[in-house]
Formats: C-alpha cells, sequence, structure tokens
C-alpha cells in the first residue's frame, strides 16, 4: 500500500501553492476520522490518502483533473482509492461503489466551505457550530465557487443528516486549527 509518506512527496511534487495543500490535507484529516464513522475503520490510511491525493493533479493539470492522479494511482495498485477520487464530483457520472466513494464526495466540498467559514471569524474554528454554516451556505455570494449541489448530493448518498455531517467535520478539524490555519489568530476579518 501506498504510505502517507510517499503520498505527501507526490502531492509535494505535483501542488506548488500552500493553499491547495492545506486544502488537501483538511481533507485528509477529515477522512482520517471519516473512515471510522463512514466505514469499518479498518482503512483509515487509505481514506486518509484518498482525501490527500483527490486534487493532486488539479495546479499542474487542470484540464486533465482527475485523469493523471488517478492514472498514477492505477499504476501503484491503488484501485480503491483511484476510484473515488474519480468520483469525488458528481459531474464525472463515475458511479458510487463503495463507502470510501460517498465519503470523499461529501467531504470534499464542506470541508473546503467550513474552512472558508473559518476563515472569516474572529476566533476561527473554535466556536464554530453547523448552524452558522448552515446560514453561510444560504448566501450564494459567500464562498460564491463552493457548489452548494455537491455539497448536497454528497450529504445525500451518505443519507446522513446534514448539521451532523458538519459538526461531525468541524470536531475533525478543530485539533488541528493552527496547522491548517483556520484558528483564532489565523482568522481575516469578513469583507
Amino acid at each position: 500500500m501506498l504510505t502517507r509518506d510517499e503520498a505527501w512527496a507526490l502531492l509535494a511534487d505535483w501542488t506548488k501553492t500552500e493553499s491547495l495543500r492545506k486544502h488537501a490535507r483538511a481533507v485528509e484529516v477529515v477522512m482520517r476520522t471519516a473512515a471510522a464513522r463512514y466505514g469499518d475503520g479498518t482503512d483509515a490510511d487509505r481514506w486518509a490518502i484518498a482525501g490527500m491525493l483527490h486534487d493532486a493533479d488539479y495546479e499542474q493539470w487542470p484540464e486533465e483533473h482527475p485523469q493523471r492522479i488517478v492514472r498514477w494511482l492505477r499504476e501503484h495498485g491503488e484501485e480503491a482509492i483511484a476510484h473515488a477520487i474519480s468520483a469525488h464530483y458528481t459531474r464525472w457520472n463515475v458511479p458510487y461503489e463503495t463507502a470510501l466513494d460517498r465519503a470523499l464526495l461529501a467531504c470534499d466540498e464542506l470541508t473546503g466551505f467550513i474552512v472558508a467559514c473559518c476563515r472569516v471569524r474572529p476566533d476561527g474554528i473554535h466556536s464554530l457550530s453547523s448552524a452558522s454554516v448552515i446560514k453561510k451556505l444560504k448566501d450564494k455570494s459567500f464562498a460564491a465557487k463552493v457548489e452548494r449541489a455537491e455539497i448536497d448530493a454528497g450529504v445525500g448518498m451518505l443519507g446522513v443528516d446534514r448539521a451532523s455531517h458538519i459538526d461531525f467535520i468541524i470536531a475533525a478539524l478543530r485539533p488541528f486549527a493552527a496547522e491548517l490555519g483556520i484558528g483564532a489568530s489565523n482568522a481575516t476579518p469578513a469583507s
């Protein structure tokens, strides 16, 4: 199996911007925790690597995303991760076959949105609640590039309550607030 260190080395080679690396790290953290909540807990490393590498090819080869990382993973015997990554956007029309596939869809876009919510709060993630996130989701001008339909599709595919899934992601991210730049000292004022 691909190790975390090998996956991070690939990500660092293919992804140069700090913001996309932090997104990869945030989704990695959430997916590691999601393995126990939405899977059977035995593949936490595989789930975390899927979260880390889901956008690894986006920066250098946006027109090929995600085919390049999917191909690389298949060449290295990581079919489960490759399939989950190939399915992490509903418009690609890839079937969702496993809990890993569904969880990556449900965690990716929403994790990015939650991080955006943290960045406009004086205390970052520390007092963020699902109610605050849901309120921001209704404001289409806030984090306008985040596709709300993808968030809804992911939550629906998991068959979970949206608020409890948001609370789950917040709880998974909170211990990593300083590393991810979403703690109180890292928040930026709302414009």
